[in-house]
């Protein structure tokens, strides 16, 4: 069933574990969950956009609600799936997790008279408590899904090679590389992700980590990576790495989707740092920073 509730303007980096990487009796769990899975699709149901528009639609229930929850009493038993050769892989949505590690960042980002804004006090003191306990039983359980609005990362692209990247049409949509005219509307229903394998993933950033610590100092650019980095380890080796647009199209002119090449500039501007090569490492920047500094100022847009 479709909601009336659009994605929001957030990207999203996941990870898809095999059924291996979970113990019983997730596995049994999680095994029989793709099977339900593979069966509603088959009835056209249950697409990546419409879970993630969805979950937005449970988020504002519970800031709406009275009291408001700013996270779900129980955790989220749904999971987004794929497959690779073939072999499914899962990703749980974990919205709990998601949404206790996003307040967390909250109070570390802002003061408590703006977070009064937005929650009673009490409210998010017995989130924080929930949050302890249940991390003092599952100190090891990581999120497998990070999100960002209104822009993805530099950092993010790193881990993808431009030729991993798959641009969706919505159905009557132009095919890829095709600028129809009234390109200029916006990429309502057309779906822009990026996958690579675990074992790439991890190589690249290790990669671009000696590449940066050769050549620059310390700051946040090297260690967000290194975070990155710390955080694909915690995953199956035979895992797969997604970088989905999510609601960002719906911001990017859908004739401009075709030339989205963010990921092969950053590996350029890799690249001509660890040749020294200072002027076509700034020409990269230039690029994505142009791409998407226009993105980013409808943040503040009214």
């Amino acid at each position: 069933m479709r909601t009336s509730v659009v994605a929001p303007y957030s990207a999203y980096l996941r990870v898809y574990e095999p059924l291996a990487a979970f113990p019983e009796p997730d596995r049994s769990r999680w095994a029989d969950y793709v099977r339900d899975v593979h069966t509603r699709r088959a009835w056209g149901a249950g697409t990546t956009a419409e879970l993630t528009a969805q979950e937005q639609r449970m988020a504002m229930e519970g800031i709406l609600a009275t009291p408001p929850e700013p996270a779900p009493p129980h955790e989220s038993e749904d999971a987004f799936v794929a497959e690779i050769d073939g072999v499914p892989v899962i990703c749980p949505r974990q919205t709990r997790l998601r949404c206790w590690t996003a307040l967390a960042e909250m109070r570390r980002e802002f003061p408590p008279v703006v977070l009064d804004a937005f929650w009673p006090r009490v409210v998010l003191a017995q989130a924080e408590a929930d949050h302890d306990r249940w991390r003092a039983d599952n100190p090891d359980v990581q999120p497998h899904i990070h999100s960002s609005t209104w822009h993805v990362p530099m950092r993010w692209f790193v881990l993808f090679a431009q030729d991993e990247r798959v641009l969706v049409a919505p159905e009557g949509g132009q095919p890829e590389g095709v600028r129809a005219e009234g390109a200029e509307d916006v990429g309502d229903g057309w779906e822009l992700y990026y996958r690579t394998p675990m074992v790439q993933a991890r190589r690249r950033v290790a990669r671009a980590l000696r590449v940066l610590r050769d050549t620059l100092e310390e700051g946040a650019l090297i260690s967000g990576l290194e975070h990155l980095g710390r955080w694909l380890e915690e995953f199956h080796p035979r895992a797969m790495v997604e970088l989905d647009f999510g609601g960002l199209v719906r911001l990017i002119p859908s004739g401009d989707l075709a030339e989205e090449r963010t990921a092969e500039h950053v590996a350029e501007g890799l690249t001509a740092l660890a040749a020294g090569d200072g002027a076509r490492a700034s020409e990269a920047y230039r690029r994505i920073t142009e791409r998407w500094s226009a993105v980013r100022a409808l943040e503040h847009a009214s």
